[in-house]
C-alpha cells in the first residue's frame, strides 16, 4: 500500500513537474514576443478544441441563420454554399493557424499583422487590422446574442401557438439581459472558464447528430425530397425580388460564412493554453473541419426533411424550428431546442471570454483612449474584467438596429464575416509580400504549409475567396432597395474604419506606435527590436 501511494506521489510531482516545464516554455515564448505573461495557462488540450468548437456552434449558428440562403436563393443554395463556403474557409482556417503558430499571443492576428511588415508600416498596419477585427468580433459577439434572443422567442411563440408575439423590444431587451449574464460568467478565474468550457464540444455536436439522426429516422421516406430538389435545379428558388439566380444563389454564402469565422477567437487565449504554439493552430483546424462537415451534414438533412417549401419558415420565424416541429412534433422538438439554445449559449460565452482579451490586447498598446485602463488584470482572477464588461456594453449596440429594421438587424451577420475575414487575409498578404524582409523575416511555428506552391496557393486562394464574399455581403438581399431593406454593413465597416483612420491621423498616432513591449525596461525593447532577439520564438 505504502508503495502504491509513493508512485502515486511521485507520478503527480512529474505531472506537476512537467506542466511547469511547458509553461516556462511558453512564457519564455511569449516574453521573446514582448509580453509580460500575465494570465494562467490552465487550458488544456481538450479545453482548448472544446473552445474552438464552440466558438464555431455549428448547431446554433444554423439555426441562427438558415433562413437566409433558403429563402433568398432556395434549398439547393442552402446545400451547395455551405459546401462551397466551407471548403473555402478551410483554406482561411489553415492560413490562419500557419500565423497563430508563429505568434501566440493574445493579440493574435492584430499584433502578428504588425510584426509581419517592416517598422515604417506597422503602426498603421496594426491599428487597421486591429480595429477591424474588433468590430468584427464585437458585432459577431452581438448577432450571436441576437440569434439566442430569437431562438428563445421562436420557442416560447411556437408553444403558445403564436400567441406570445415577438416584438424588436423583445429581441433587443432579451438581447441584452443575454450578454450580463455572459458577463458574469466571463468573472470566473481561468481555472473555471477551462472547466466550464470543456463540455461545450460535447453538447455542441451531440445536439448536432441527435437532430439529424432524429430526423432521417422519423420522417417517412416517401416524404424526402429528391435529389433534384435538395442537390438540383429544382431547389434554386430566387426570394430576391430582383435579383438574378446567380445572385441569388450566392447570398446564401452567409450561413456558412458567419458560422465558419471567429477562427482566431482561439488565438486570443493564447497565453491560457499549454503548448500554445501547438495547441491553438491545432484546435482552429480541428474544429474548422468537423464544423465544415457537420454543417453539411445538418443542412442537407434539413433539406431533406423540410416539407413544402411554402409552409416556411412558419409562424415563429425559425424554419429550422418549423422543419423539426413538422417531423419530431413539438414537445420533442422544443426538448432539443433547448440543446440547440445552450450550444448558442456556449458560443456567445466563449466569444465574450475572446473579445475581451482583444479589448485588452488593444487597450495594453494604447490603441484605445483609455490609457490603458482597459488594459488590466484583475488580481482576484487573473483575467481582464475591466476588457469584460467593456465588451458587454459595446456589444449592446448593434442589436439596437433591430428597433429600426429587422432587415437592418440582419446586417451584423454580414458585418461580422467581413470585418474579421478581412483582418485575416491582411496578415496572411503581408506574409507573402514580407516574408524575407530584413525587418520581417518571418520565422513559422509548429503548424506551416512551407514555402512551396502548396502554400502560396493556399494564402493566395483565401485572400481571393474573402474578397469576392465581402462583394456579395455588400449588396441588397431584396430589390427594389428602400431604407428599410438596405444592406447597412458595408456602411457600418466603411464607417468604423473611417472614423478610426481620421482619429489616428488627428490623434492616436502621437500615443500609438503599434503593438508595444509590457516587458520592464532593459529587457527589450518593445516588438520593433523583436528582430534583435537571438532567438525567435517558436515552441519546442
Amino acid at each position: 500500500m505504502s508503495l502504491h501511494d509513493g508512485s502515486d506521489g511521485y507520478h503527480q510531482r512529474n505531472t506537476q513537474q512537467t506542466t511547469r516545464d511547458g509553461d516556462d516554455e511558453d512564457n519564455k515564448e511569449l516574453r521573446a514576443l514582448g509580453y509580460v505573461p500575465s494570465f494562467r495557462r490552465e487550458f488544456t488540450n481538450l479545453a482548448t478544441i472544446s473552445f474552438a468548437f464552440s466558438i464555431l456552434g455549428v448547431c446554433s449558428s444554423i439555426a441562427s441563420t438558415f433562413n437566409t440562403p433558403l429563402l433568398l436563393g432556395g434549398p439547393a443554395s442552402v446545400t451547395w454554399c455551405w459546401f462551397l463556403g466551407g471548403m473555402n474557409c478551410l483554406a482561411l482556417a489553415s492560413s490562419i493557424s500557419e500565423i497563430v503558430s508563429a505568434y501566440p499571443t493574445c493579440g493574435a492576428l492584430y499584433g502578428a499583422s504588425a510584426r509581419l511588415c517592416p517598422k515604417r508600416y506597422r503602426a498603421t498596419v496594426g491599428w487597421i487590422v486591429g480595429w477591424l477585427n474588433l468590430l468584427g468580433q464585437v458585432v459577431g459577439l452581438s448577432s450571436t446574442e441576437f440569434g439566442l434572443a430569437n431562438m428563445i422567442l421562436a420557442a416560447v411563440s411556437m408553444s403558445t401557438n403564436g400567441a406570445f408575439s415577438i416584438t424588436p423590444g423583445k429581441v433587443v431587451g432579451l438581447t441584452a439581459g443575454l450578454l450580463v449574464i455572459h458577463g458574469t460568467l466571463n468573472t470566473l478565474k481561468t481555472r473555471q472558464l477551462a472547466y466550464l468550457t470543456s463540455s461545450f464540444m460535447f453538447i455542441n455536436l451531440g445536439a448536432t447528430f441527435i437532430i439529424i439522426i432524429l430526423l432521417l429516422a422519423i420522417t417517412p421516406r416517401s416524404d424526402m425530397h429528391p435529389a433534384s430538389y435538395v442537390f438540383g435545379a429544382d431547389g434554386l428558388i430566387n426570394g430576391t425580388g430582383g435579383w438574378n439566380n446567380g445572385v441569388s444563389f450566392f447570398l446564401g454564402l452567409l450561413s456558412v460564412q458567419w458560422t465558419m469565422t471567429g477562427y482566431d477567437c482561439t488565438a486570443h487565449i493564447s497565453e491560457e493554453l499549454r503548448r500554445a504554439a501547438y495547441a491553438a493552430p491545432a484546435a482552429i483546424f480541428i474544429a474548422a473541419i468537423g464544423t465544415a462537415a457537420a454543417g453539411w451534414l445538418l443542412n442537407i438533412t434539413l433539406i431533406l426533411c423540410s416539407g413544402p417549401f411554402a409552409d416556411l419558415p412558419g409562424p415563429s420565424g425559425s424554419a429550422f424550428l418549423a422543419i423539426m416541429v413538422l417531423r419530431l412534433g413539438l414537445p420533442l422538438s422544443l426538448a432539443l431546442w433547448v440543446f440547440v439554445c445552450m450550444t448558442a449559449f456556449f458560443v456567445a460565452q466563449t466569444a465574450l471570454q475572446a473579445v475581451s482579451r482583444s479589448v485588452y490586447a488593444l487597450s495594453r498598446d494604447r490603441a484605445l483612449p483609455d490609457g490603458g485602463y482597459f488594459g488590466h488584470i484583475s488580481v482576484a482572477t487573473q483575467t481582464p474584467l475591466r476588457a469584460v464588461w467593456l465588451t458587454v456594453l459595446i456589444s449592446a449596440l448593434p442589436g439596437l438596429l433591430d428597433l429600426a429594421s429587422p432587415v437592418a438587424a440582419n446586417a451584423v451577420f454580414a458585418t461580422t464575416a467581413m470585418a474579421l475575414d478581412l483582418s485575416y487575409v491582411i496578415p496572411i498578404i503581408l506574409r507573402r509580400i514580407f516574408h524575407s524582409h530584413p525587418e520581417v523575416q518571418f520565422k513559422p511555428g509548429p503548424y506551416y504549409m512551407g514555402d512551396g506552391w502548396f502554400g502560396v496557393f493556399v494564402n493566395v486562394w483565401c485572400a481571393l475567396w474573402t474578397s469576392f464574399v465581402c462583394v456579395v455581403f455588400s449588396l441588397p438581399t431584396q430589390m427594389p432597395v428602400k431604407a428599410t431593406n438596405m444592406n447597412y454593413a458595408a456602411v457600418i465597416i466603411v464607417g468604423v474604419i473611417a472614423s478610426s483612420v481620421i482619429w489616428y491621423v488627428l490623434s492616436a498616432h502621437r500615443h500609438y506606435h503599434g503593438p508595444v513591449s509590457n516587458l520592464p525596461s532593459g529587457k527589450m525593447g518593445g516588438i520593433q527590436a523583436e528582430h534583435d532577439v537571438p532567438e525567435k520564438a517558436v515552441a519546442a
